[in-house]
């Protein structure tokens, strides 16, 4: 599927998001309704795994502390939380999860790695709160999917093509369509959710420091959670992007081809390049051993 525009048509002819994705993966693909639905399944359950795993496991990082665990222990003392319990559960989850990947703990790319969280966080934080039936949030990452799906084909995903923006972003906007279509809006406004994200990132660098998937990524994985959740109230109110979503998926590609090489995945700008994150990198090499011929 290339546009939201196909996917909103077979809307209009009485199907759901989560079904129009699946009917236009079935035209791509051969593959029935059934098979689409359960691989999405044995996708949901890898990710429910994850981060059952994730909250559970002490996180031994290179550049920074256990920051999940931090944060679930001031969630869990703190009452009149700023951000709300959901946004703030969702972010607690984001948190785990990504440093469990940077663990090297087995995660599902939701669409990529480096923002392996954002997606888990809102889907779990949201079943913690609402208690959705297992379908419904199946339902949910078939839309979540379908929204990367545009986004790859329109764009990117890759955080060396087009920056952050196509890899936090992205995981964001499927999130925020994913809310969206769990709490009942339509298909337009799921959509629309998306495309308010995206607007929100445009033109996010890639910038890890060292090369590592830690700082500022697993920061960004617990903080846009928070982006996604205003987008879905706000496509949920009826608010709606002036530009048309497929339309804001093709300025992020061109906001992304123009962004130079030295703030896409490259270490060489932005907070990489700052002393602190400078001094990291010399303390990090130092500490390697070089390869030497027996």
């Amino acid at each position: 599927m290339r546009s939201f525009e196909e996917i909103l048509k077979l809307c209009d002819v009485d199907l759901e998001f989560y079904e129009a994705v699946m009917e236009l993966e079935s035209r791509e693909s051969g593959k029935d309704f059934d098979s689409i639905y359960s691989f999405m399944a044995s996708m949901l359950d890898a990710m429910e795994q994850s981060v059952d795993s994730a909250l559970n496991t002490e996180f031994k990082g290179r550049l920074m502390e256990d920051e999940a665990r931090r944060f679930g222990k001031y969630i869990s003392q703190t009452e009149d939380l700023l951000s709300g319990k959901f946004i703030a559960n969702a972010s607690h989850i984001a948190l785990a999860v990504s440093q469990y990947n940077s663990n090297m703990g087995r995660i599902v790319a939701a669409p990529t790695a480096g923002s392996c969280g954002i997606l888990p966080g809102l889907l779990f934080a949201y079943k913690n709160l609402y208690a959705p039936s297992r379908d419904a949030l199946v339902k949910a990452l078939i839309v979540a999917g379908g929204v990367g799906e545009v986004i790859q084909k329109r764009a990117t995903l890759a955080g060396a093509e087009g920056g952050c923006q196509a890899e936090c972003g992205a995981a964001a906007a499927m999130g925020s369509a994913a809310l969206t279509y769990l709490k009942g809006g339509s298909a337009e406004a799921s959509a629309h959710a998306a495309a308010l994200t995206i607007k929100s990132v445009m033109g996010l660098v890639c910038d890890s420091v060292a090369g590592l998937v830690e700082v500022p990524c697993i920061k960004r994985n617990g903080t846009l959670v928070a982006l996604a959740s205003i987008c879905a109230d706000m496509a949920l109110a009826g608010v709606r992007s002036v530009i048309p979503p497929d339309e804001v998926v093709d300025a992020m590609r061109q906001v992304g081809k123009a962004l130079p090489e030295t703030l896409r995945e490259t270490s060489k700008g932005g907070l990489a390049v700052t002393p602190k994150a400078r001094a990291i990198e010399k303390n990090i090499f130092s500490q390697i051993t070089p390869l030497t011929e027996s």
